[in-house]
This record gives structure tokens, sequence and C-alpha cells, in this order.
């Protein structure tokens, strides 16, 4: 039975950080139900492979987008290719975003990386990573969605945003205000018809990103302290960013779901 409100043909996807774990994810669920996907990150190194994987499976238009999307300038440039090569640009999925486990400062006893404070650069970069990206992003692509009367943004957040965790302060602060920002932007648009909402994620490890013994680990981790005794698929966080890019959630904005297994209960 196929759904026509999930039907994605004929719109044009732009994910950021998608080369692994949880973009990986979305772009593969999104051309699978007929979006062209634009697929970003720093370097060619696994979007190229990963385009090539996709368009053989599913036979849409993907495209490999290496940019730095912590710089306005590249995200630019980015948002005018994809335009000028695609047409249109009608989901943003501000994906990006990576963690540095660390304390603000050394508490008494610790060693290791641990026992230096974070640096103005670390914060600068877990800021960057998994919120200024965000904005910047939206910020671009704004004219041509405003301009149209329709569009879907979706941020990728975190459990970390309703559940404290040591050694994770600026990350937990930088995807709290993701929520924000994603409550007040989706007021802000509204009135054009463009829906913005956010996925707060759990556990998703990817063996590309912490290789096989890391990603064990992280399986046994889940086991232990996610209620569904288990860790996310990364297909599974897909469909959930397949509802919020599709016709499903037309009434929907402003809102983060979370889908981690009860982790923020």
């Amino acid at each position: 039975m196929n759904l026509l409100e999930y039907d994605l043909t004929g719109k044009v996807a732009f994910v950021t950080g998608a080369g692994r774990g949880i973009g990986k994810g979305i772009a593969q669920v999104l051309a699978e139900a007929g979006a062209d996907v634009v697929i970003n990150a720093l370097t060619a190194q696994y979007v190229e492979p990963l385009a090539a994987d996709i368009r053989k499976a599913t036979g849409r238009r993907v495209i490999p987008l290496a940019a730095d999307v912590t710089k306005s300038d590249e995200v630019e440039r980015a948002v005018k290719r994809i335009l000028g090569e695609c047409g249109a640009l009608h989901i943003l999925v501000n994906n990006l975003g990576d963690a540095i486990r660390k304390p603000l400062v050394p508490a008494p006893g610790q060693g290791g990386e641990a026992a230096t404070p974070l640096t103005d650069d670390e914060i600068r970069v877990i800021m960057d990573l998994n919120f200024t990206a965000t904005v910047l992003c939206s910020r671009a692509a704004a004219p041509h969605m405003l301009a149209r009367g329709s569009g879907k943004v979706i941020n990728v957040a975190s459990f970390a945003a309703a559940k404290g965790s040591p050694s994770l302060t600026i990350y937990a602060a930088a995807k709290t205000a993701l929520v924000g920002f994603t409550r007040s932007l989706a007021l802000e648009w509204a009135p054009y018809g463009i829906q913005v909402n956010a996925i707060g994620p759990g556990l998703f490890p990817d063996p590309v990103t912490v290789g096989e013994e890391g990603y064990k680990r992280r399986v046994e981790d889940a086991k232990r302290t996610v209620p569904l005794k288990r860790e996310g698929k990364l297909r599974e966080v897909g469909l959930l960013a397949l509802y919020l890019a599709s016709p499903a959630s037309d009434y929907m904005t402003g809102q983060t779901l979370y889908l981690d297994g009860g982790l923020t209960l």
C-alpha cells in the first residue's frame, strides 16, 4: 500500500553532516521515499561513495557536496549550487553535530585530557557544529522557501537537550539552544507555510564512525542504560525524518520529538 502523504517524489533535500551516522540514515530513507538528495560533509571521503550507493539502490539523483557549513560563505555557495543544479530546495535537514567529552574544568584527581579545562577553541567548535551551522543553513535556505511559501526544516538535536550529562556541558547547551531555535523559528515561518521541527536522537552508534569495537561497547551500554534495552538503528531516525519531511506532518511545527528508547523519561 502506497501512502501518498509520505511520497517525496519531485522534492529536493539537503542533509548536512550526512557522510556517516544519523545523517547517512536520513539521506537513505529520504531517497527511498522519492526525493533527490544532496548529502554534505566537510570532505568528500564518505559522501562520494555514499552518494553512489544510494543512487544505485534508489535510482534517485544523489549529489555529494563537500562544504564547511559552519562558515557562512561556504553555506551560501552550497545553497546556490543546490538551487542551480536542482532548481529548488524543499527539505533542509540540519544534522551536523559532534561532541567533545570533557569537563568544563578539571575536578580534583582527574587525569588525561580531563585534567585541562575546555579551551576557547573547543567551546567554539562544539557550538559551531551543533548550533551555528543550523542557523547559517536555515538563513541561507530561507529566501527560497519563503518566496515559494512552503518548506520543511528538520533540526537534529539530542537527548542531551532534555537530560544533563557530565562532561557534555557545552554540547548539551548547544542542543538545548537548538530546541529553542526550533520553536521560535517555527513561529516566525509558520505564516509562510514552512514547518520547523527537531528530532532528539538517543544512542545511534555507527560502526563507520566509532569502529567495530566501539560499536559493540555502545550496544552493550544501551542494554544497560536505555529502557527499551537496545541501541537505535540509523534507519529508524531516517523514518522519523521522513515523517517530518513529508506532507504527513503538515500540521506539526515547533516540536522536538525524542527518539531515544525512553532514555529521557
